[in-house]
């Protein structure tokens, strides 16, 4: 073989393998894990109008980087219905808007708004002296990248909770209750842009509360969230401190209903 031919095969060999691994680069064998931290500020409500009905919302400040930048505003609004003593239905919209994180692109926007209709019942678990909650919520969202101009998608997300709560100077929850609180959740979503990341999040929860009064409950604690982050192997675990503010009230008159702690959403 002549030095001509053999270099013509050599380049041949060479743009054979080299396209090859283009097609099919290496592919990671270990996950990637990024970490962040944030402060998330929430406030609930619960107002019964009778005994089956009752207005439910929710107010969120999520701030990133500890306290340093916005993250989200979230703000969700719901009608009650109360199926069974210790069955409730609920159903309304939720309104979010997400900060951009790289809002010096010049091609994003700084503030992105999502919609969503949500649907949720909660059981709760009559024991004596503990309080055991199962929650089912799904969310149909339209929702868009921060690009500018960029259409809404339509996804759908599936949850389910399990929250309990132990009273630790009461026998039964009350007035000045001091009390533990820690769940678990776990999100998955589908829709048609969802291709592989269908777990989407799982987020863990303990915390202490007291309840202020029949009306009022404060609660404070830590959550660890890990979740999926736009690639088959990359995910992110976030540190969450979280502190949040509850009223319950009812607003018709002449009426008792046992007072217990509104679950964590």
């Amino acid at each position: 073989m002549n030095q001509l031919s053999r270099f013509l095969l050599e380049a041949m060999l060479i743009g054979v393998f080299t396209g090859l691994f283009a097609q099919n680069p290496p592919q990671p064998t270990e996950k990637e894990i990024s970490t962040s931290d944030g402060v998330w500020l929430g406030f609930y409500t619960k107002y019964h109008f009778n005994e089956k009905w009752a207005y439910y919302g929710e107010y969120h400040v999520r701030k990133k980087d500890g306290f340093s930048e916005m993250a989200q505003i979230y703000l969700r609004f719901g009608a009650t219905y109360t199926i069974a003593e210790y069955l409730d239905f609920t159903a309304g919209v939720v309104l979010p808007f997400y900060w951009a994180p790289n809002p010096e692109d010049p091609n994003v926007d700084d503030v992105v708004p999502q919609y969503r209709l949500w649907q949720q019942a909660v059981l709760a678990t009559p024991f004596e002296h503990i309080k055991v909650f199962h929650q089912l919520r799904t969310e149909q969202r339209w929702r868009r990248s921060y690009v500018k101009d960029s259409p809404f998608e339509l996804t759908h997300r599936f949850r389910y909770k399990l929250t309990v709560y132990v009273p630790l100077n009461k026998p039964a929850f009350e007035n000045h209750t001091l009390f533990v609180a820690a769940y678990n959740e776990i999100f998955i979503q589908a829709g048609k842009s969802i291709v592989y990341n269908h777990f989407e999040d799982n987020r863990s929860y303990v915390g202490v509360g007291y309840n202020l009064s029949e009306q009022f409950q404060i609660q404070g604690g830590y959550m660890l969230s890990f979740r999926h982050a736009g690639s088959p192997f990359k995910y992110e675990q976030r540190h969450i401190l979280r502190l949040s503010l509850y009223h319950h009230m009812d607003l018709h008159l002449g009426s008792h209903r046992e007072e217990r702690p509104i679950p964590i959403h």
